[in-house]
């Protein structure tokens, strides 16, 4: 493996994508830091000792990224700890499904600021510095859920479509800059989340698939890696779908 010396940030690393992110990250040869939610840390050192059995070198630095002044501080001190964010993978993000009748402000704000608005405060911190070295690669996890609605899911198919708003306003902005941003459109995929639905709920879910399964996060990963790459350098503003052809666009 040869390093980089590119610096990779991922938000919500600890998690099922997340986490193959980050392996598939320094596989690569990059430098990586996984974030993780405050209350999260007992798991994040588990996560941690995991890896480091794999012989694998990640950091993990902990804050809450739906919070601004957190989101800041906690990627002043990676990179303070670590040095310059030269890759930025938005991958935190939760669920709060309710149909409209019964969503309330409490679950709207929640995935809003986690889903969304977290994209803006992890970015803001490392972008001057990325426009400065005239380097840069932001990868907006979405989902496909984004571009075609979800009943139950107001609040998160708002926050997904969102990223991608804000993936193509950083594409333009960075174009002549050296920095890309594009976003991932992910599918259903397998993850302990996934995993809890009941099984024929998850069996009627997969027969609408056209591959008939759920994506690994693995091949998730991937899409991340090929964005990632110093050689993907004219590739910006895209979504891009990983979905098994449940869904096109």
């Amino acid at each position: 493996m040869t390093r980089t010396n590119r610096l990779a940030v991922v938000t919500g690393g600890i998690g099922g994508i997340g986490s193959a992110i980050c392996v598939r990250l320094a596989e690569d040869g990059h430098k990586v830091v996984a974030t993780y939610h405050p209350s999260e840390e007992e798991k994040a050192q588990e996560w941690l000792a995991e890896i480091k059995n794999r012989g694998l070198d990640i950091g993990i630095a902990g804050g809450d990224v739906s919070s601004a002044e957190d989101a800041a501080a906690m990627m002043a001190k990676i990179q303070e700890d670590f040095g310059n964010v030269d890759i930025l993978v938005n991958c935190a993000g939760i669920t709060r499904d309710a149909m409209m009748k019964r969503m309330d402000v409490a679950k709207w704000d929640a995935v809003i600021s986690t889903n969304l608005s977290s994209a803006f405060y992890v970015t803001k911190p490392v972008w001057d510095g990325m426009v400065e070295r005239g380097y840069g690669r932001i990868i907006n996890v979405s989902s496909m859920n984004g571009q075609r609605g979800q009943a139950g899911q107001a609040n998160y198919a708002s926050a997904k479509a969102g990223m991608h708003g804000f993936t193509m306003t950083l594409a333009q902005e960075g174009a002549a800059k050296g920095i890309t941003a594009n976003t991932l459109a992910p599918g259903y995929v397998k993850t302990p989340m996934t995993d809890a639905i009941r099984e024929d709920i998850r069996e009627a879910i997969i027969a609408t698939i056209p591959m008939k399964r759920f994506a690994l996060p693995e091949e998730i990963a991937s899409g991340v890696s090929f964005l990632a790459a110093e050689q993907q350098a004219y590739i910006s503003g895209a979504i891009i779908p990983i979905n098994g052809a449940f869904f096109m666009h």
